[in-house]
């Protein structure tokens, strides 16, 4: 069994290895350029060159080459060779899709032909966003050029380009020409539906009725000869109004065997007497039956001709998936606790804790608070915590456990967030010296892949704790938001979560929100703790000066609220309830929006514009030591973000007495009770503003929600935070060291 499950590694190991190889050269052959560009310029100009000044000369139509080799390339072209063509035009589908190899696989095929070849823009040529690659590697998705008495106008009936341009470009083309004969090339067919459609390709005609209108109407007024399409898998000829239309899909790829559907291309032959086309079907003397088995093997021969490493790119994801299928169906699982564990022996015992934080005083953030708030609680258990932060340009009052990692990039207008160095072997040597028992991580990259990555070195447990909702600062990241916010933000998230023995959430929601993702480790639901007595009580004479400072009357409701000055904290969503809340007759209260960021400004801004500069005041940041004194400046705590884990500044402002008004989010949800310690809302500015407003106009309920908001922090005390994320480490350690391991 043992072997077997080995020979399954290897063999998961060499899928694995040949999924990337064949995933890097898809990436090469997507992004490095051909060495081909604008083909049809230089097959105009080789085409009047071959043309010149005869009256008469032949060509030959293909359509729906889909890039064939088993029936084009073999068959088809050395026919066009004997019987002496001056040139070869596809009408449409010369390649199987719009993909990068697609295209450069029909440009060596037709390279073979000896006489130059022009493509009409249909639907192969604009799937899978090969618009583009036609456009620079063969030209202009519609065009035209006149040789001889001759006039060939293409045109692209896929809807990219611009129908109504189109009709104009047409109409200013052909009442313009002298020639008299004049062919059209459009990939989709315009004419009614014949009755020999093939099944399944009754939408396979140009849908826009309005742009089919104006074309037939255009060919008729100017006397065409012929419009050539392809798009389906038959040969029709039909005229109308003295307009041929001629449908050829037989050049390559699949059809069915059957009056109108098989293998043929188009002989046209113009000259002094006028133009003769016929279909010239390929001589297969073979049974009905044959021909269609035929023709379906030649579909899958073309297909894995152009597209086999795209097949084996398939066939190996497949590979993996049942991997993963096999994996989850043969191995035992049990997703409830492990309720044998028995952490004792490490709950009394002091702990040697590593830990990582990627965001560290002087620069001041929520995360910074919680991990400086979580280090001085365990110190003062017993425990030895050897901290790992970036360094920053101000040198920080640090004490020996704390280890600064120099900086490789900075970014933000201060230069806040560091990317600091993760290769230094100091970093290694330090933690192997001080031979932690756990290591404890605050971000899920740089400096906290690192803490993950010493844990497995040193084999002891790793946690993490989930700070930050990441999909909200899609705008740091130089990737596409969307793609961030929806996909890479989660996955980073549930990856790094799962390579984690254990996970700390501030609350149940947050918890909630890993579940929903994928999350399956060990968590422990706790909110980050406050030092709830420094918030309740303040220097009274302190107090009275900072209200002196901001000139605040006596009958004047102050506001306070306590964020990075950042687009993530919807601040211009709370601006403007606030002025909605004045535009109804309130306007007797001021707003101290304490914190500094990149958005500075443009908050700055946007006050001015709301005409809020008499109500908001930008106190920019506060030193930590001084924020109780401005929470008792305030009457109402006043949030907005939807970014928070947990809104520890709300908890902080409750043991300060003050009753908040928030926006409902998950950081919020758990913290604020409707009704008990203040409101939380949807993001509606009506909303909003009726729950402030309600605080603002009665004294009594401000005194009475913030008494309870008092009672409610009092319950979140440091000392409880400390105590309770020490005894999971101690599950965490017992689970790690008895060789068990969380069942996911």
């Amino acid at each position: 069994m043992r072997r077997k499950s080995v020979w399954l590694k290897l063999a998961y190991v060499a899928n694995l290895l040949l999924l990337c190889g064949l995933v890097v050269h898809q990436g090469y052959v997507n992004l490095t350029e051909p060495d081909f560009t604008s083909v049809h310029a230089d097959q105009v100009d080789a085409i009047r060159q071959v043309v010149g000044e005869r009256s008469d000369f032949r060509f030959a139509v293909v359509g729906n080459v889909n890039n064939s080799v088993r029936i084009f390339q073999d068959e088809i072209v050395p026919r066009i060779h004997e019987e002496g063509y001056d040139f070869v035009i596809s009408a449409g589908n010369a390649v199987s899709g719009g993909q990068a190899e697609s295209y450069r696989l029909v440009h060596r095929i037709l390279g073979r032909l000896e006489i130059p070849y022009l493509l009409t823009f249909g639907d192969n040529e604009e799937s899978d966003f090969g618009s583009f690659r036609f456009y620079e590697q063969f030209g202009p998705h519609f065009f035209s050029f006149v040789t001889d008495d001759a006039h060939f106008l293409f045109l692209d009936g896929t809807g990219k380009s611009s129908y109504s341009w189109q009709l104009d470009w047409l109409e200013r083309e052909l009442s313009a020409s002298r020639a008299s004969h004049r062919f059209v090339f459009i990939g989709l067919p315009v004419h009614r539906e014949l009755a020999d459609t093939p099944v399944f390709e009754s939408d396979h005609y140009l849908e826009a009725p309005a742009f089919r209108h104006g074309l037939i109407t255009l060919f008729e007024q100017y006397d065409v000869d012929v419009v050539f399409s392809a798009n389906l898998t038959l040969f029709s000829r039909l005229e109308s109004h003295g307009v041929e239309y001629v449908t050829t899909g037989g050049a390559g790829g699949l059809i069915v065997d059957s009056g109108s559907s098989f293998h043929h291309y188009i002989d046209v032959q113009v000259s002094e007497d006028g133009i003769a086309m016929d279909p010239v079907p390929l001589d297969v003397t073979l049974s009905a039956w044959q021909k269609t088995l035929d023709s379906l093997w030649g579909a899958i021969y073309s297909f894995f001709y152009v597209s086999y490493l795209r097949f084996l790119l398939i066939i190996s994801a497949l590979l993996l998936l049942a991997f993963h299928l096999h994996r989850l169906i043969t191995e035992e699982r049990d997703y409830y606790p492990d309720y044998d564990v028995d952490p004792t022996p490490y709950l009394g015992r002091e702990l040697r804790i590593g830990m990582y934080s990627n965001n560290y005083f002087p620069f001041v953030s929520g995360v910074t608070v919680s991990v400086d708030r979580l280090r001085r609680g365990l110190s003062e258990l017993g425990n030895q915590v050897l901290l790992f932060v970036p360094r920053y340009r101000e040198p920080g009052e640090d004490d020996d456990d704390i280890e600064r990692a120099p900086t490789l990039a900075s970014f933000g207008e201060k230069g806040e967030f560091r990317l600091s160095n993760p290769f230094l072997p100091r970093l290694y040597r330090r933690l192997k010296v001080f031979k932690p028992d756990i290591i404890h991580v605050h971000h899920p990259f740089w400096l906290g892949s690192l803490g993950l990555f010493m844990g497995r070195r040193l084999k002891v447990p790793v946690v993490y704790t989930y700070h930050t909702r990441l999909e909200h600062y899609s705008h740091f990241v130089p990737l596409p938001g969307m793609l961030f916010r929806n996909l890479i933000s989660h996955y980073l998230i549930r990856r790094f979560s799962n390579k984690c023995q254990g996970v700390v959430v501030p609350t149940h929601s947050a918890e909630e929100y890993l579940r929903v993702i994928g999350v399956t480790t060990n968590t422990l639901v706790q909110p980050t703790g406050i030092d709830v007595a420094r918030f309740r009580d303040v220097d009274e004479e302190r107090l009275a000066k900072l209200r002196q400072t901001y000139d605040i009357a006596e009958d004047e409701v102050v506001l306070v609220s306590v964020s990075r000055i950042s687009q993530e904290k919807n601040i211009e969503f709370m601006l403007e309830a606030l002025s909605v809340v004045r535009e109804r007759g309130y306007d007797n209260f001021r707003l101290l929006l304490v914190g500094d960021g990149p958005a500075r400004q443009l908050i700055q801004a946007r006050i001015e514009v709301l005409g809020l500069d008499e109500n908001v005041v930008l106190v920019g940041a506060v030193p930590p030591d001084e924020m109780a004194l401005y929470y008792h400046l305030g009457d109402i705590f006043v949030f907005a973000s939807k970014s928070e884990t947990q809104g520890m500044v709300i908890l902080e402002a409750m043991s300060a007495g003050l009753p908040v008004v928030a926006v409902r989010s998950s950081g919020i949800d758990d913290v604020i009770l409707e009704g008990e310690n203040g409101y939380k809302t949807p993001e509606n500015r009506q909303a909003w503003g009726e729950r402030l407003q309600s605080l603002l106009e009665d004294p009594e309920l401000r005194h009475t929600l913030g008494g309870k908001a008092q009672i409610f922090a009092g319950e979140h005390d440091v000392s409880v935070f400390a105590r309770r994320t020490h005894d999971f480490y101690a599950f965490l350690l017992a689970q790690y060291h008895s060789g068990r391991r969380w069942r996911r």
